[in-house]
């Protein structure tokens, strides 16, 4: 027997079963297996984000920090475009299709990642096209989320969804940890002349990630199955199979999709995933200005709070299971959107303390209060500290306090993944048991979308109007979306409770 004729006869593959514990434990094993698939496209993805910038300053001089920008946003870019496109492809073939595919565009990424030095000219340009290919390859990320509600009841859901996020927020933790680990190789490296490979510190992160996509791709294809289960968890028959002679269709469920309670959702997403990356992005920038931190501080130091981040999200996803079974996803989801209105309030400039400014270009020695504000050593070399002259709005806005910094990271590090888990598990749940692949490659797409543009909106008026403005603006954005939370509350509801099926449970 031909391991096709095997698969088409298999129970499981078929939908239906004559064991229901072995029902239950392959489908478990299968939910895994998207754990994992979510694990290695967080580590994939941030196991090379340190060390962009200087390997783009030495395959290319001409690139420039603007360049890097989009050099970051175009993983974000690729994966908004990809997304909808697996998630409609997942929603008329067994998923094992998508994944393999696009995992398999992610693997010959990393690997055209590792080599854009080899070209004479415009490598830069290179770096831009494979950066957009692992992002297209992280699209799958849909069909992850799809395969996960569609294969849990509505009791199971929020914890498998909260379980995938905080695999998630491991891979984003390890990512940077492997690349410091890989840097012992250094720039210079290994050649290895038979591939034209130069094996070093900027290399090698992105040959690994490569290597845990294969592993991917094996597992997806041993292990994973095609499972779906009705709101209270009993296998239903899979729409998807490899032979269409044994295709057995779910008979359609009766009932609409409330798509105006999707629109709402992709906005409060997109709402979600923006902020965080206003966050991400301004960390660095926000703490050399405001501490007088150098660039190899200010890395270090926020390494370490992004780490802690981590790890406190973590510890979120797992209280948020318990939470949320007492008094319902919607409360939860509420409250982490005004813990996070909280943190960046908290970021608002007060007091009479102003910060150092970076007087490099100007020679002014009238006044005392320049040579206090900034004194150059004897050492030309040294990296000048502070809040650039440049930067007009340093000289009339108040300092943000360490203290200040410290408990808004604390505070967003509760409220973001609390939102976050939430917001997509609400989102499963108002799709129901209709086919969701499409559904969350638009979701996807929509954090990929706030995933580019948050950076360059907080790049823009941090630069030009200083950090009053720019988290103020951002405290408006947080108040509005927890406004339009509230106006749709009552909208925000599962399939099968809006259908009356099942009654909400909030305890």
């Amino acid at each position: 027997m031909s391991l096709v004729e095997s698969e088409e006869t298999t129970p499981l593959l078929k939908g239906y079963v004559d064991n229901e514990e072995d029902a239950y434990k392959s489908r478990w094993r299968s939910i895994r297996v998207m754990y994992f698939t979510m694990f290695l496209s967080s580590v994939g993805f941030t196991i090379v984000i340190t060390s962009i910038w200087p390997y783009l300053h030495k395959i290319d001089d001409s690139a420039n920090a603007s360049f890097l920008g989009w050099v970051v946003a175009a993983y974000s870019l690729g994966q908004m475009v990809a997304s909808p496109l697996f998630g409609l492809w997942s929603n008329h073939r067994p998923r094992r299709e998508p994944l393999v595919c696009s995992i398999f565009i992610n693997v010959v990424a990393n690997i055209y990642y590792s080599y854009v030095y080899l070209p004479p000219s415009q490598n830069k340009y290179h770096m831009l096209m494979a950066r957009a290919l692992v992002g297209f390859g992280a699209g799958n990320v849909a069909v992850v989320r799809s395969y996960v509600a569609g294969a849990t009841s509505l009791k199971e859901r929020t914890g498998a969804m909260a379980n995938m996020s905080a695999c998630q927020a491991l891979g984003f933790i390890l990512g940077p940890a492997l690349q410091a680990a890989l840097s012992v190789i250094g720039e210079k490296g290994y050649n290895v002349k038979i591939i034209w490979l130069q094996f070093n510190m900027y290399t090698a992160p992105a040959l690994l990630a490569a290597c845990f996509g294969l592993i991917n791709i094996l597992l997806v294809i041993l292990v994973l199955r095609e499972h779906q289960v009705d709101d209270d968890g009993k296998q239903i028959r899979a729409i998807n199979y490899v032979s269409e002679e044994r295709v057995t269709v779910i008979p359609e469920v009766e009932g609409d999709i409330d798509q105006f309670a999707v629109l709402i959702s992709n906005i409060l997403f997109f709402v979600i995933l923006f902020i965080f990356a206003v966050f991400e992005t301004i960390a660095t920038p926000l703490t050399m200005d405001m501490f007088a931190w150098t660039r190899e501080q200010a890395v270090l130091y926020n390494g370490i709070i992004l780490a802690a981040i981590g790890f406190e999200s973590i510890l979120v996803f797992l209280a948020v299971k318990i939470v949320s079974a007492k008094v319902g996803d919607r409360p939860v989801l509420l409250g982490g959107l005004v813990i996070v209105f909280c943190g960046f309030f908290m970021l608002l400039p007060w007091g009479n303390h102003y910060p150092t400014i970076q007087w490099a270009d100007l020679q002014n020695k009238t006044t005392v209060e320049l040579s206090l504000a900034y004194t150059p050593s004897a050492n030309s070399s040294v990296e000048p500290t502070g809040c650039p002259s440049a930067q007009t709005w340093c000289q009339f806005t108040p300092a943000i306090h360490i203290a200040q910094y410290i408990t808004s990271d604390i505070l967003i590090g509760v409220g973001y993944p609390a939102c976050n888990v939430m917001s997509y598990t609400l989102y499963s749940k108002i799709l129901g048991p209709k086919p969701q692949g499409v559904y969350m490659g638009w979701l996807t797409a929509s954090g990929s979308g706030a995933r580019t543009l948050g950076p360059v909106f907080v790049s823009q008026v941090y630069t030009l109007l200083g950090p009053r403005w720019a988290f103020s603006l951002i405290c408006g954005i947080v108040l509005v979306a927890i406004v339009l939370l509230g106006a749709m509350y009552h909208r925000l509801i599962a399939f099968s409770v809006r259908h009356g099926r099942i009654q909400e449970e909030t305890g």
